[in-house]
């Protein structure tokens, strides 16, 4: 858009399409940059949940994007339209770039709501129905320096039938089409950056269309929606990824090298098939949810010989199926319920599980985060059987932590042409001898 500042820079792309570099020009004095692939500070009202800004502040590597969403802020809308300076000054947030997304990724968001004219989010005093109008109004009082257009994202469901996914998509383009009309009017929002969102379900048609109309618009980047994990399988997934990226732009005259953030996958084997596909972003809501079924992530992602030169303290993890059993059934691609994402995975340990009462490790040996230097996995253990609220602080720590290292490694990976062993290492596979 007219004096966008943003850039995504590139410095690799690895087998064609996994791309490393770096997102420029980001916030107001256009001081701030994001290294991509990565994944952005996921919140409830600007806080990340369990910590306060003194206990996140602790954290080394955080993300300078962080992601608020409708769904927790359009019940406040008039309070901001009365304090009139934006939600960041009004959450106390500093130096961050503010992104706002329609729906909260790690919510289960009912279907049924959207209209030609109209979307809904679910706050906690229940659904309120966005106009064009009133959304647009949200972003004026929000201010944020991002946001993501209005779309119609229920296509996600299994047999949803493709009238209703074509449906989706000419709807999300009506949508983006106003929105732009009345951004582009408003004084409020000069210097803001507007996310096309690409729909189109699990038909490859509706997804190359979506892909290539948003194209067409002034948008500073792309949401890639209706992929969240246990919609469809990951091989699907990343088809639908790959033929989508083909027809988004490498080089807008407004936006050298768009983005394209995707929302509701998280998973690190999904992460993965994902960034291969060609996606530069992902939501920061896995850490949270892994948190609250009071788990915490241990899975190895520690491929450098000399973790120093790396940039970071080693994550020395188990080695791999010396833990994996505390999972359970392990969740393959495709096998989580899109309604109720409580599911372990192969990736965390479930730290009620008694077998940790008496265990006096640390959650992963050698990692520098606070609750690895202090606690142990029995100490965690004893606060999660007895409820106490410090459980979810610890852990969120943690793994805040531990997910964020993780696409450090990514980028590490991709940098030195690593990226397979580094598959190798997370899904828990041993390096072949011959």
């Amino acid at each position: 858009m007219a004096g966008c500042r943003m850039k995504l820079e590139l410095s690799r792309v690895a087998l064609g399409k996994g791309r490393l570099g770096v997102l420029k020009g980001l916030g107001k004095t256009g001081q701030l940059s994001l290294e991509v692939p990565g994944c952005l500070l996921h919140t409830h009202l600007g806080t990340v949940p369990h910590l306060t800004q003194d206990t996140l502040s602790t954290l080394s590597t955080l993300p300078s994007v962080t992601q608020i969403t409708l769904s927790n802020i359009a019940e406040h809308q008039e309070v901001l339209e009365e304090f009139k300076d934006g939600f960041r000054k009004f959450a106390g947030l500093h130096d961050t770039v503010l992104y706002c997304a329609l729906h909260d990724p790690a919510t289960p968001c009912p279907t049924g709501h959207t209209t030609n004219k109209t979307v809904s989010v679910w706050g906690s005093g229940g659904r309120i129905e966005l106009t064009v109008a009133k959304f647009m109004a949200l972003q004026k009082a929000v201010k944020p320096d991002w946001y993501q257009s209005m779309a119609d994202g229920e296509t996600w469901q299994i047999n949803t039938s493709h009238k209703r996914v074509r449906k989706s998509v000419d709807r999300s383009l009506a949508h983006l089409d106003e929105c732009l009309l009345v951004h582009q009017k408003s004084q409020e929002l000069e210097g803001v950056e507007v996310f096309g969102v690409v729909e189109g379900g699990d038909i490859l048609e509706e997804r190359v269309r979506s892909a290539k109309e948003t194209a067409k618009r002034p948008v500073s980047g792309f949401c890639l929606d209706g992929l969240q994990t246990g919609s469809m399988d990951q091989a699907l997934r990343t088809q639908l990824i790959s033929a989508v990226t083909k027809e988004l732009p490498e080089d807008k005259p407004s936006f050298p090298l768009s983005v394209r953030l995707l929302q509701g996958v998280g998973r690190p084997d999904e992460v993965l098939a994902s960034v291969e596909a060609g996606v530069d972003l992902f939501e920061g809501f896995f850490p949270f949810q892994v948190t609250e079924r009071g788990c915490a992530l241990i899975f190895n992602f520690n491929i450098s010989s000399n973790p120093e030169l790396a940039g970071r303290a080693p994550p020395a993890v188990l080695e791999p199926g010396e833990d994996q059993e505390t999972a359970g059934d392990s969740q393959h691609n495709g096998d989580l319920n899109p309604d109720d994402q409580t599911q372990m995975t192969s990736f965390e340990i479930n730290l009620k599980d008694k077998r940790y009462q008496g265990d006096f490790r640390p959650l992963v040996e050698g990692c520098g985060c606070y609750c690895c230097r202090n606690h142990q996995r029995a100490y965690l253990h004893h606060l999660l059987v007895t409820n106490e609220l410090l459980a979810g602080v610890l852990l969120m720590i943690h793994n805040t932590a531990h997910y964020h290292a993780f696409f450090s490694a990514l980028r590490d990976a991709l940098a030195e042409d690593t990226l397979d062993l580094l598959k190798r290492r997370v899904l828990g596979q041993t390096e072949r001898k011959d």
